[in-house]
């Protein structure tokens, strides 16, 4: 059976802290790769796919969010509570939007559309990984059907992109959504924990891409493999004033992760130059760093 897609809800919401520092003074969604900002690009492709009922679930930031509404035509739909719990709250936020509806991350690029007017059924697309990988490994039966979910694997299809919910699908996991929204361990569960925890009444296909069909950048280091223009000028002013004061390029700065105190909160960023390591603090916007660069 084919399903007329009704629209789009395109998650927005979260800090991003691991895409340190560009995620501290912008939301991820809002870089741009190759000359095109991430969620324009989306959006764009929706709309060429014929979906043009697109809302942006946003929170962090959530401003910055705003010119979307008169470039793009789309609508803004707050997560008042997307600092505190895992994005089955973006979910929750858009639940009345989600029937026939592509769910998608803001941060994946696709060199090509991977967006289509009419779907089959329920999908999560997804990659292979040859050899070892951390990400979420599925199982299928001979239908294509997920059966089984697990956190790293070997030769594996694992989850990566865009998903499409069909409406029982939607109705159903949006029944079990608001039974269990309020319980405390909900709170930090992502929507495919609980998809998975009831994966036995949520029938879910695989859409299996290419590697080269779906990208998503966990952190500056990988963006600049994928973009070489991130590795002379990043656009960040931290990193500016990190390149400035140790009279380096910018390019010399890499293996950038965030720095966290004992309570597990994002206080800057830590990275390296010539192999020494170097902690740049958000709210000092002070570097702090044990030695000089060599000459």
């Amino acid at each position: 059976m084919a399903y007329k897609v009704k629209n789009a809800v395109i998650m927005a919401a979260g800090l991003s802290s691991r895409f340190a520092p560009l995620s501290y003074e912008k939301p991820k969604a809002l870089i741009t790769v190759k000359g095109e900002v991430l969620i324009e690009r989306q959006i764009r492709q929706l709309k060429e796919a014929g979906i043009h009922d697109i809302a942006i679930v946003t929170g962090y930031k959530k401003e910055k969010f705003e010119y979307l509404k008169e470039k793009c035509q789309v609508t803004l739909i707050e997560n008042p509570e997307y600092a505190t719990r895992n994005n089955n709250g973006s979910i929750y936020s858009a639940r009345e939007w989600i029937g026939n509806t592509y769910v998608c991350s803001a941060d994946n690029y696709f060199p090509e559309n991977p967006f289509e007017s009419e779907v089959e059924g329920s999908y999560y697309s997804v990659l292979y990984a040859d050899g070892e990988t951390n990400e979420w490994c599925v199982t299928e039966d001979e239908t294509g059907r997920i059966t089984d979910v697990k956190v790293g694997g070997k030769n594996s299809w694992y989850m990566m992109g865009h998903t499409f919910w069909a409406e029982p699908f939607s109705k159903r996991f949006l029944e079990i959504l608001e039974a269990e929204y309020n319980k405390p361990e909900t709170r930090n569960k992502l929507w495919e924990d609980i998809y998975i925890e009831h994966i036995e009444e949520l029938s879910m296909k695989t859409r299996k891409y290419n590697q080269d069909e779906i990208y998503e950048f966990d952190s500056l280091d990988e963006l600049r493999e994928f973009d070489e223009n991130y590795k002379t000028n990043s656009g960040s002013e931290i990193l500016k004033k990190i390149s400035d004061e140790l009279q380096i390029k910018e390019e010399e700065i890499y293996h950038l992760v965030p720095a966290k105190d004992e309570n597990g909160l994002v206080t800057g960023v830590k990275f390296e130059i010539q192999g020494k390591q170097f902690e740049y603090d958000y709210q000092l916007q002070k570097l702090i760093h044990g030695g000089k660069i060599d000459e």
